[in-house]
């Protein structure tokens, strides 16, 4: 088995997680920035930041074929732990069972509450007076694994979906990082 140290990140945007993630590295190394999306902003930063990376677009490729393109690269790369940051492609369930127990997601809203997209909305429209993040193992359920970590964020009377966003983001950007120096020194 590859040294859990060694991370792969997985990304389909512009990486702001995965930039935290590379920036504050205590006890693992982020070994490789993958994407989905060849245009992926955050691919430019790990290029220019010296970290390997991996790109196919998924656009009409099978979920199987691409998570098996997807494990033959981190497999070149010997990763050991998979961080999801902002990866917006379900997995295959063969993938996470490959995987299983060495993939980790941050998802924003303290679960088990919101599961899903929209959170930041639905927080919201519930009438909530916090929410947050949580740093998650990945199960073939979604947004279901066991709990490695969660930050709370309060929820203003005068939030916006996009205010809340960006309060929430920035203490996934503290979070993260350590939730997962944690987990691969378990």
């Amino acid at each position: 088995m590859a040294d859990p140290a060694r991370v792969a990140v997985l990304i389909s945007g512009r990486g702001s997680n995965m930039r935290a993630l590379v920036e504050q590295a205590q006890s693992y190394r982020v070994a490789l920035v993958a994407s989905n999306k060849p245009l992926a902003a955050g691919l430019d930063w790990a290029r220019s930041a010296g970290i390997p990376t991996w790109c196919w677009d998924s656009k009409g490729v099978p979920r199987e074929a691409f998570d098996a393109a997807l494990t033959r690269a981190l497999q070149d790369h010997e990763i050991g732990t998979v961080a999801l940051a902002g990866y917006m492609r379900l997995l295959s369930p063969g993938f996470v069972a490959q995987w299983s127990g060495r993939i980790v997601n941050i998802h924003p809203s303290l679960l088990p509450a919101y599961r899903g997209l929209d959170t930041h909305a639905r927080v919201l429209a519930a009438g909530e007076t916090e929410t947050g993040c949580t740093v998650h193992l990945v199960t073939e359920e979604l947004d279901a694994g066991r709990i490695l970590g969660s930050s709370k964020v309060p929820v203003e009377p005068s939030d916006t979906p996009a205010t809340l966003e960006a309060r929430v983001l920035a203490a996934e950007h503290r979070l993260y990082p350590a939730a997962l120096a944690k987990f691969v020194r378990q």
